[in-house]
């Protein structure tokens, strides 16, 4: 029992023993207490044997309690050294707090003065490194950005000969665009006007009847028909007819057409509207059906005979043009003429066409001047669209050049990249790591981390067209032998 309550005085401490050993009293007692009692309704005969063992009982409680009185002494004695022992840590304490503060205040010292000298170490640093990296960026970028302008300037004057000759090349376009659509409108036009002119040639045949008997007005109205004919089929805007030259034959007689149509090519085709209409006017005033026959007949031969005399003229053989058809065209002022000399004599079109001598009337001689027309604009869009070829090859060979250009500023920006990429790579390896050490070391506190510069990893893309490459290649072989030379 001794050994249990040293132990619980080592384990809890003096006041914690004694509790506990008062509260086994207690228990042990109350355990008594209760099997006495048990016992004592139990077995009445074992009362006075059970009351001997709680006189034993007690007697060693009060040993016990002897014991605990002597233990509480002790224990009082224990706790008087225990308040001495207190007193004394106390007073120990207040001496290594003292220590303590002053050790902290020379630490904070020497905190402050390490971090003053830290700091100036650092901005000197700094302010060499900034000195450092910004001339060495500042000559970078100089040099880059004056590269850049150069090469921008190149760009802006290789381009602008290939927008000028865009530019040309649309203006070209709407102009024959234009030209097309105005053309088609004309064509309507003058289609309308071909319909009402024979309405009105037509009513006005029978007017001119009487005026035309005379010679020199038939002559005349025969050159007005004529030329109203090439004014409705557009002719006459492009000026290029000649009314009244005189041409000189081989055997020096004067030969006068009436009218020279100049053709594409320098070609010529000559018209004549000196059409014999005497015997048809006589026709109209015959009194019976015999005597209008004869004279139609007459103007039939007349026809033919003025047929004859045109082939004799030659007029193919007598112009200065150079490969001009061979034919003249006899213009007859009216569809009556021709129909009735057709009539009496229905081989003078097969005549004619052995002879070189085709017969027009208004309606045949627009649609072959219209023909001609038609040529002079197809003319014009031949020689538009060789502009346009012209123009085409030389904007193939600018954008040849262009691409050559371009493939080249693609070669030095990546050049430019890979410097800016090695400046940028000895920056992280060299200059970083040891400004990083400061932060390290606490010698810039607060101050944000640095951050290295990024790569840049897109590169130029080199154009990939064949033309390009094979331009690329040759001009990679050209400038060898000058840089040997330069060497």
């Amino acid at each position: 029992m001794e050994e249990m309550l040293s132990r619980l005085w080592e384990i809890a401490g003096p006041e914690p023993a004694v509790m506990l050993l008062f509260m086994g009293v207690l228990m042990s007692t109350a355990g008594a207490c209760v099997l006495f009692y048990l016992f004592w309704q139990r077995k009445e005969k074992a009362l006075l044997a059970y009351q001997g063992q709680l006189v034993r009982e007690c007697d060693r409680l009060t040993e016990r309690l002897s014991y605990l009185s002597s233990f509480k002494e002790a224990y009082e004695s224990l706790q008087i050294q225990h308040h001495e022992a207190c007193l004394a840590f106390e007073k120990e304490k207040a001496t290594l707090t003292a220590q303590l503060d002053a050790l902290t205040a020379a630490r904070h010292e020497m905190t402050k003065t390490f971090q003053g000298m830290c700091m100036q170490a650092l901005e000197q640093n700094n302010r060499n490194f900034m000195e450092l990296a910004g001339g060495t960026f500042a000559k970078f970028h100089e040099r880059s950005k004056g590269e850049l302008t150069l090469k921008e300037q190149a760009v802006a004057a290789l381009v602008a000969p290939l927008k000028e000759t865009l530019g040309l090349v649309d203006q070209k376009l709407q102009h024959l665009e234009k030209e097309r659509q105005t053309a088609y409108g004309v064509l309507r036009h003058q289609v309308g006007e071909l319909i009402l002119s024979q309405k009105e040639l037509r009513s006005e045949t029978a007017n001119l009847v009487k005026a035309l008997r005379a010679p020199h007005v038939r002559g005349r109205w025969g050159e007005m028909q004529l030329r109203r004919v090439v004014e409705m089929s557009g002719m006459s805007a492009h000026c290029d007819f000649l009314e009244q030259v005189s041409v000189t034959s081989d055997t020096g007689s004067t030969l006068r057409p009436d009218m020279i149509v100049r053709l594409p090519g320098e070609k010529a085709l000559v018209i004549d509207a000196k059409a014999p209409l005497a015997a048809y006017l006589e026709s109209l005033e015959a009194q019976d059906d015999t005597q209008r026959l004869e004279h139609l007949r007459t103007h039939a031969r007349h026809v033919r005979t003025h047929i004859m005399q045109l082939a004799s003229k030659t007029y193919w053989d007598q112009l200065p043009t150079t490969q001009t058809p061979e034919f003249v065209i006899l213009f007859l002022p009216g569809e009556t003429f021709f129909s009735a000399a057709l009539e009496q004599d229905p081989t003078l079109i097969e005549m004619g066409v052995e002879k070189r001598v085709i017969l027009a009337t208004p309606a045949t001689l627009i649609a072959l001047l219209h023909a001609v027309g038609y040529g002079w604009r197809q003319e014009t869009l031949a020689q538009n669209a060789q502009e346009i070829s012209t123009l085409g090859k030389e904007m193939y060979k600018r954008l040849g050049d262009v691409g050559g250009h371009l493939t080249k500023l693609g070669q030095d920006l990546d050049k430019s990249v890979g410097s800016y990429n090695k400046a940028v790579r000895s920056f992280e390896a060299r200059l970083l790591p040891s400004a990083r050490r400061f932060r390290d070391l606490n010698a810039v506190p607060g101050e944000a981390p640095l951050e290295a510069p990024s790569f840049v990893e897109n590169v130029a893309r080199l154009p990939q067209s064949s033309e390009l490459r094979t331009k690329m290649q040759e001009e990679s072989s050209q400038e060898g032998p000058q840089l040997l030379k330069s060497i």
